[in-house]
């Protein structure tokens, strides 16, 4: 009885581990022993498809000789719900502009072929989500900011994504360059 509780007692705890498991901004800013310091710099912001936009920076996290560079997307709390942050560390943010290089070059033919539902989306291991759905023949951009919580914007088009996206990369290059 007891060897047959052993297997079940090993996943419970490994899902409450991938649960509780710390982003790539939790494990740089979380450090104890040591001084942070965390500099933004202002990025354009991201307009959603309905009213508003999302804020968007780059921000440098600073100690012990080393910078760690996240763009961080913002929406702001309202008087309906919390507010919702992606922290996207810098070689995640290269792999989602490849990501997203390659859902640009689907999207088209995922709309001609009209299907009832069709969604196309790339997760990074921090369990941010970039994507669209198409539904009646159009696609509709957005992205999941947070793993745990109900954080899904609508982006106003893939124009938007497809700008702010290279745009933030660049810059945390230029500060990389920078030694900033």
């Amino acid at each position: 009885m007891f060897a047959m509780m052993l297997p079940l007692a090993s996943i419970a705890q490994s899902e409450q581990s991938s649960e509780n498991k710390l982003t790539k901004f939790e494990q740089f800013s979380s450090k104890t022993g040591r001084i942070s310091k965390f500099v933004d710099v202002k990025m354009p912001n991201l307009p959603l498809s309905f009213m508003g936009s999302v804020q968007a920076s780059v921000r440098t996290v600073m100690g012990d000789g080393e910078n760690h560079y996240f763009y961080r997307i913002e929406e702001e709390e309202t008087n309906r719900s919390i507010a919702h942050i992606a922290m996207i560390e810098y070689s995640d943010l290269v792999e989602i502009n490849k990501a997203l290089n390659k859902l640009v070059s689907e999207v088209d033919a995922d709309c001609a072929a009209n299907p009832d539902y069709l969604e196309n989306r790339f997760i990074t291991e921090d369990g941010f989500q970039i994507g669209y759905y198409v539904s009646k023949g159009k696609a509709s951009w957005y992205l999941k900011l947070e793993r745990y919580r109900s954080s899904t914007v609508y982006i106003k088009n893939m124009e938007v994504l497809t700008t702010n996206f290279p745009a933030a990369q660049q810059k945390i290059e230029e500060l990389m360059a920078a030694g900033k």
